[in-house]
């Protein structure tokens, strides 16, 4: 762990919000389902209708998740690369009528996901309550090549002369294959291109290798953003320590709007300092033997980006 900050004023909010506080995740759990997908054969550019799928539930009623917000190429085949991309909960429900949610859970728990998770189908949209440090260290198992390395805060103790008396390594285990964990920095990467965090670039001018994922939760009470580099994972959460706060409106209020320009600024300052030791001319590194064609036909552009809104959806638990 290089740092973290737990809240804005420890005099008036003590509580830890990155180690402690747990709060809905939104868009930012669809990546645990579509890594799943990967490591069960499924390609980015495999295509799937982009239609409303039913679900029926325990007490017999049906669930449909929905979109909302603007939303693009209804009824039409879409990659999964270009559905999680730009957060399509169509798509993401099709995925969860394929795995068991115990399924899906299993892979967040290889991950680093330590938090207690319902097995119910809307665990696809993201209604799981997860710590910011457990998000942190998930998505860095994307960029160490599908290894899990369990987060630690002390490296070393020494005494006053220098002399070092302990030195501590964090447990390392592999999580996901190195094939899938590419295939999902590919389609994390799009994401940025063409997704829902296409303002980090497009608007706040952020450089590098960047893949990432925006989420939102119900009435807009939380707002994400996890971005990773080559070298550093980060997760910005914007929210009210009193979950009634939130923002009136999806435009202001989505991750893309609260928490994706802290991230491009804190970046852009991590990379003015070459002390840090990290740069922006550092890239992902593709496995020796990748065996997926990640030319997708539909992994285009958007030709309204500015109007590309984050979809979520309002689940009751």
């Amino acid at each position: 762990v290089k740092a973290y900050v737990g809240g804005i004023n420890y005099k008036y909010f003590a509580f830890d919000m990155v180690m402690i506080g747990k709060r809905q995740v939104g868009s930012t759990f669809k990546p645990f389902l579509y890594t799943l997908a990967m490591q069960e054969g499924y390609s980015p550019c495999y295509e799937v209708p982009n239609i409303p799928v039913s679900f029926d539930l325990p007490d017999g009623t049906t669930w449909v998740p929905k979109n909302s917000g603007p939303t693009k190429r209804d009824g039409q085949m879409v990659t999964l690369r270009w559905a999680l991309a730009n957060s399509v909960n169509y798509i993401s429900a099709w995925l969860m009528k394929r795995y068991n949610p115990y399924a899906v859970i299993n892979i967040a728990r290889k991950m680093g996901v330590r938090s207690k998770i319902d097995p119910v189908p809307a665990i696809c949209l993201g209604v799981p309550e997860i710590s910011l440090a457990e998000m942190t260290s998930a998505f860095s198992t994307f960029a160490n090549h599908g290894i899990y390395v369990q987060p630690i805060l002390v490296t070393r103790i020494t005494d006053a002369n220098g002399n070092v008396l302990a030195t501590f390594k964090p447990q390392r285990n592999e999580a996901i294959s190195e094939q899938t964990a590419y295939k999902m920095i590919e389609m994390l990467r799009a994401v940025v291109a063409q997704g829902t965090s296409w303002r980090v670039k497009g608007v706040y001018k952020a450089t590098g290798d960047i893949a990432a994922k925006t989420g939102t939760t119900q009435n807009q009470s939380d707002g994400w953003y996890i971005g990773i580099t080559p070298k550093l994972a980060t997760v910005v959460w914007t929210g009210g320590e009193e979950r009634s706060i939130h923002f009136n409106n999806l435009e202001l209020g989505q991750g893309a709007s609260m928490s994706l320009p802290t991230w491009a600024y804190y970046m852009n300052r991590v990379y003015a300092n070459p002390a840090l030791g990290y740069s922006d001319k550092d890239v992902f590194e593709k496995p020796q033997k990748f065996d997926d064609d990640m030319g997708c036909k539909q992994s285009k552009p958007y030709e309204e980006p500015g109007n590309n809104y984050e979809i979520i959806e309002s689940v009751e638990q």
